[in-house]
């Protein structure tokens, strides 16, 4: 199984400050339509296909597999998104929290395997040193709240 787990503060000293609300936008933002928060070309396709009042389907491209995902909303909390198909299944969250000292922490975590394959073959592990390396979810997570600042500033927020 491929685990990762990342945790970021969301208003590091020196950084435009972000309320809960703000990041919230950001994080549901992202997830309606990942190719505005993703470096150019890695999304070619992000499409909300079905939605209620707590949940939505999207559709997309990310790095040239179809995903098809059901992302659930827990307002101002968190977004789950449940891997229905694509290379993937399992579930990714991305989670706010405050810290002991009240900071305002974004959290990612995932539990997947690879759809169709035995556990713990050398293309999983691959995957999961890719998850928890440099360019993996933390380095994501940090572009989230970049991208989420940005615009904030251009009052697209």
């Amino acid at each position: 199984m491929i685990y990762s787990t990342a945790i970021v503060p969301v208003n590091p000293e020196g950084e435009t400050r972000l309320t809960r609300a703000q990041t919230w936008k950001g994080l549901e933002l992202k997830a309606r339509d990942a190719r505005l928060f993703l470096v150019p070309g890695l999304c070619t396709r992000c499409e909300v296909v079905e939605e209620s009042a707590n949940h939505f389907v999207r559709e997309a491209t990310i790095g040239g597999n179809d995903l098809r995902e059901i992302v659930t909303l827990e307002a101002e909390s968190k977004i789950t998104f449940f891997q229905a198909a694509g290379p993937r299944e399992g579930a990714i969250i991305n989670e706010l929290f405050e810290d002991e000292e009240g900071a305002l922490q974004l959290r990612f975590y995932c539990y997947m395997g690879l759809r169709g394959k035995e556990p713990n073959t050398p293309e999983e592990q691959a995957q999961q040193a890719q998850l928890a390396g440099e360019n993996g979810y933390k380095a994501a997570l940090l572009a989230t709240l970049k991208r989420t600042r940005e615009l904030l500033a251009e009052g697209k927020l």
